[in-house]
């Protein structure tokens, strides 16, 4: 999921949560900062994805969440930082020995 469909898809969730609609597709555009096909696509790709479903592309009305959070399998990976080993313990004795 790139960026920008993740973008989309948790202003479609927070807006339904916070007033109970969906935002129309000129709301997403002015919310998104991106014209009327790039929102298309996001949307379709979403559907793709099956993020979202929506039959009747009329409205947005329409649109029903099917998750809301990008999959755990989806997220991209950090590389995990190595564990700092520290050969003297010379700065920790003052915090542990007294």
């Amino acid at each position: 999921m790139t960026d920008y469909q993740r973008k989309v898809l948790r202003i479609l969730y927070n807006f339904k949560s916070g007033r109970r609609r969906f935002p129309t597709v000129h709301e997403l555009t002015v919310k998104t900062g991106k014209n009327k096909p790039d929102v298309m696509a996001a949307l379709n790709a979403l559907i793709e994805m099956k993020y979202i479903h929506w039959d009747d592309k009329s409205d947005t009305v329409n649109i029903v969440i099917l998750e809301g959070w990008e999959r755990e399998s989806e997220k991209t990976q950090l590389p995990k930082a190595p564990l700092y080993k520290q050969e003297n313990n010379t700065s920790m004795d003052y915090w542990t020995k007294y």
